[in-house]
């Protein structure tokens, strides 16, 4: 099995290249920044016997992607499974943010997940069944005041998870919506965690818990996985609570922990 992985260079695409390299899959890796999928690839290769190609790509760059692609076919490279990981966020309200910032949110989260998915699905080994998984968010599940843009976004990949994955179905791609709380993967996501007090620290998972769990039910054929008890309960709130009370709740919350967190 050969695994397609954006956003490798981060903690939680560095934990499914290791997950993957454990379950014996071939990777192929890219990131915007080749330093650290140069480093990956070393350590993983220094610990299993895998195969492993990297290729430095800015998925918001649509010739950047195009060249990608032509590497890959001409290095005549299939896919059994994709992990759509790479995405961002910027912290604070619509306005404090700059348009620019906004943008990329969409074009990374969005766009660009939705043209390496087109790429990448055509490019699937022939008459193997095909695993997909989108890393939505667990604030998919909610209107977000001061991240309306980054849970919109991530609101519609866990939609177009489930559509998509409906389907492509009798195609045998099996699509799953990783729906996490919060993950430690840089010391910015570390400090929101911080600030977030004991809601932060009850909603956040180890990396490598999340990457084994997610593999393992995307093989099983799950369509969503909300990791850990706390955030499962919450995803459930989520669609029995009215949206504008959320919402208000949801500002008072992110409003005290925000002023802690930029503030770091």
């Amino acid at each position: 099995m050969r695994v397609f992985i954006t956003g490798s260079g981060g903690g939680l695409g560095r934990a499914m290249a290791v997950e993957c390299a454990k379950r014996g899959y071939d990777l192929f890796l890219t990131d915007i920044h080749t330093s650290c999928l140069e480093a990956i690839k070393c350590g993983i290769m220094r610990r299993y016997d895998v195969d492993i190609v990297i290729h430095a790509c800015d998925l918001t760059n649509a010739d950047d992607l195009e060249r990608m692609m032509r590497d890959i076919d001409a290095q005549g490279l299939s896919f059994d499974m994709m992990l759509g990981i790479a995405g961002v966020d910027y912290e604070g309200g619509f306005l404090e943010r700059e348009i620019g910032k906004i943008r990329t949110i969409l074009r990374l989260n969005i766009e660009a997940t939705l043209s390496v998915t087109h790429a990448v699905l055509r490019r699937r080994t022939p008459g193997q069944r095909f695993h997909l998984v989108f890393v939505s968010s667990l604030a998919s599940m909610y209107p977000i005041p001061l991240k309306a843009t980054y849970a919109a976004s991530k609101r519609f990949l866990l939609d177009f998870s489930i559509a998509l994955g409906q389907e492509l179905r009798n195609e045998d791609v099996r699509v799953l919506s990783l729906c996490p709380g919060g993950l430690a993967t840089t010391q910015k996501a570390m400090n929101g965690i911080a600030a977030q007090g004991m809601w932060g620290q009850a909603t956040t998972n180890r990396l490598e818990t999340v990457a084994h769990r997610t593999i393992s039910r995307v093989l099983r054929g799950r369509r969503t996985y909300y990791p850990g008890v706390v955030n499962r309960v919450f995803s459930i709130l989520g669609q029995m609570l009215p949206r504008t009370l959320i919402a208000k709740l949801l500002y008072n919350r992110w409003h005290t922990a925000q002023k802690k967190w930029l503030a770091t």
